[in-house]
């Protein structure tokens, strides 16, 4: 991944009246890497994408898509990327073929060069034996697939993803990051939301977002690696009583329910194992296990999170 940035954001933001809804958020996405941008419903995701894209104008900032200006080339910005909307786009009164055959004359393809792209497109999302059927009458998975088709068939060096698996079970999210994985191998660059923990950390790099900001921007490995918290895993019978019994006594810094049990992070060499095992005995608590685990991206996301205030 080297060369000129394929998306360079500076200072970007977007005010929707007295609402902000993209705050001053600047971020460069490197050739051929997977970026994902997580965080929450709400956080600014869609409309950062729908800038870069010429969908909408920025309130301020400036941000170049394969150095075109988002922006006073919109219009060439549009022709160049692949984007895939939070919402189905295709037309579900139309047939496989017919959506395929209509996007693909929007980006100007015909004749030889359309069939080849169209069979191509078909062949990726799996539903060539259902190009004759009414988009309508899909399943999501399938109708998701068909989306990423008619994205891609211009050939486009960069994608927009915005929200791709939401609404598809975890067997159709996984295939769908199958395909993702194969864009990114023939060198295109993808740039794609989520607000599963689980699918960011198949990105090169993710920017956290909450409310318009970018709260932390790295590897998924080195975010839990700067993480300044040791992070252990607390079972207990009783976890959601005990959970306000932890939260805030001395030594943990944050207590967070994941599945059936509590995370707690204590500050790096400063209470270790034996020492939150006796703060937590100190406490009255009895029949527990504790055991120290590799952080997550949820603990990255939430300790950032109210490292901000937010």
């Amino acid at each position: 991944m080297s060369g000129q940035p394929s998306v360079a954001v500076q200072h970007l933001t977007k005010n929707f009246g007295a609402f902000t809804a993209v705050n001053d958020i600047s971020f460069e996405v490197r050739p051929g890497e997977i970026f994902g941008f997580l965080g929450p419903n709400g956080a600014g995701k869609s409309t950062t994408i729908k800038m870069l894209c010429g969908i909408i104008a920025p309130s301020s900032g400036t941000g170049r898509v394969l150095d075109f200006d988002i922006l006073a080339d919109q219009d060439a910005i549009k022709t160049r990327i692949g984007y895939m909307s939070q919402k189905f786009s295709l037309y579900g009164d139309l047939t496989v073929y017919e959506n395929l055959e209509f996007f693909g004359s929007i980006y100007g393809l015909s004749g030889a060069l359309l069939a080849e792209r169209m069979a191509y497109a078909l062949e990726m999302a799996e539903i060539a034996g259902r190009k004759d059927a009414i988009v309508g009458s899909l399943p999501v998975g399938m109708k998701q697939r068909l989306a990423l088709g008619g994205a891609i068939l211009h050939d486009p060096p960069i994608l927009f993803l915005d929200e791709p698996t939401s609404g598809v079970d975890p067997i159709m999210r996984r295939n769908f990051w199958e395909l993702i994985y194969r864009f990114s191998e023939a060198g295109k660059t993808i740039f794609v939301t989520t607000h599963y923990m689980d699918e960011a950390e198949h990105c090169d790099r993710i920017a956290l977002v909450i409310d318009g900001k970018i709260i932390a921007l790295d590897t998924p490995a080195l975010l839990k690696e700067n993480l300044p918290y040791e992070v252990y895993a607390l079972r207990v019978d009783n976890f959601i009583e005990v959970f306000g019994l932890v939260s805030g006594a001395e030594g943990i810094e944050e207590a967070a329910i994941f599945g059936s049990d509590i995370h707690l992070l204590c500050e790096k060499g400063r209470v270790g194992r034996a020492g939150l095992d006796r703060t937590l005995r100190g406490l009255g608590l009895s029949g527990f296990s504790l055991e120290r685990i590799p952080p997550t991206l949820e603990d990255v996301f939430v300790t950032n999170a109210r490292r901000f205030g937010l």
